[in-house]
Parts: C-alpha cells; sequence; structure tokens
C-alpha cells in the first residue's frame, strides 16, 4: 500500500529543522572570542600573513634590482653598440675615401700614360 505524501513531507520537515537545530548548536559551541585557542589561531594566522608579506616585500626588492641591473646592462650593450656602429661608421667613409682616392690615382696615372703616348707620337 502507498504511503501519503504529506508523510513524506512532514519527515522532510523535521529533517530539516534537525539539520537548522544542529547547524545552531554548532555555532553556539564554537569557543568564545577571548578564548586562549581562539586567541592561538588568530596570533598564528598574524603571523603566516606577516611572515608572507615579509616573503612578498623580499621578491618585490629582488625583481626591483634584477630589473635596475637589467637595465643597466641594456644601457651598457646600447651604448657599446651605438660606439661599435659609429667606429664602423667612421672606418666605412675612411675606406671610402681611400678607395675613391685610388681609383682617382689609377685614373690620374692612365691619362699620364695616354698624354704620353700622345706626346712620343708627335
Amino acid at each position: 500500500m502507498r504511503e501519503y505524501k504529506d508523510q513524506k513531507r512532514l519527515e522532510r520537515l523535521e529533517r530539516a529543522a534537525k539539520a537548522k537545530q544542529q547547524i545552531l548548536e554548532k555555532f553556539r559551541s564554537r569557543p568564545a572570542a577571548d578564548d586562549p585557542t581562539v586567541l592561538a589561531r588568530a596570533a598564528e594566522r598574524k603571523a603566516i600573513a606577516e611572515a608572507r608579506e615579509a616573503r612578498q616585500k623580499e621578491r618585490d626588492e629582488r625583481k626591483r634590482k634584477e630589473a635596475e641591473e637589467r637595465a643597466q646592462r641594456e644601457a651598457i650593450a646600447k651604448a657599446e653598440r651605438e660606439a661599435r656602429e659609429r667606429r664602423e661608421a667612421v672606418a666605412k667613409v675612411i675606406r671610402d675615401a681611400a678607395d675613391a682616392a685610388e681609383r682617382k690615382a689609377e685614373r690620374d696615372r692612365r691619362y699620364a700614360a695616354r698624354k704620353a703616348r700622345q706626346t712620343a707620337r708627335r
């Protein structure tokens, strides 16, 4: 034979009320704020938080120093690169001038040789 739906409903309501009562009892049974165990736990959490903050500050300081060192290395590398590029540019200008002088000297030599041949023919 089937049970009445109301009886299941009453059982559900009783279970819900019992669960609420257990939660309330659990809340009431917790220690007071001035209990030594609560104070000890709070002090422990505070110490952990302070240690975490100290480690974070150390990490931040280390990152800042690394960033400064990296910036210095990059500045030095940039200065060295620019100096090398200037030296190379000066060397290129000197090479180009020397090549131009050699070409001019060769051209002048050929011109002088041609004039000498023309003079010898006459």
